[in-house]
């Protein structure tokens, strides 16, 4: 079985929170996503972080994505091309 390359973390949040709320609810899945990835054995500066979100009715749907490996590559190349950005596994 391949080893990922990729990890994913997805929170719902309120659009009209107050933005401090937003800002501590990002810091949290960034960090959650470093304890994350150093359990799995990844090296949390070695991986390449993108942020996406979208609206949901009353709702945004954050998605923070993490990339390393062959994903890393991936992504660094269809970017450099101008392409979008692989849609979050989830």
């Amino acid at each position: 079985m391949a080893k990922p390359t990729q990890a994913h973390l997805t929170r719902k949040i309120e659009k009209n929170q107050p933005q401090p709320l937003k800002d501590r609810t990002k810091g949290q899945m960034e960090y959650y996503m470093g304890a994350k990835l150093i359990e799995v054995g990844i090296n949390p500066k070695s991986a390449i972080y993108r942020w996406a979100m979208e609206e949901s009715g009353r709702m945004e749907v954050w998605t923070y994505s993490a990339y390393w490996g062959d994903s890393k590559e991936t992504l660094l190349n269809e970017e450099a091309a101008g392409g979008e950005p692989p849609a979050a596994a989830e």
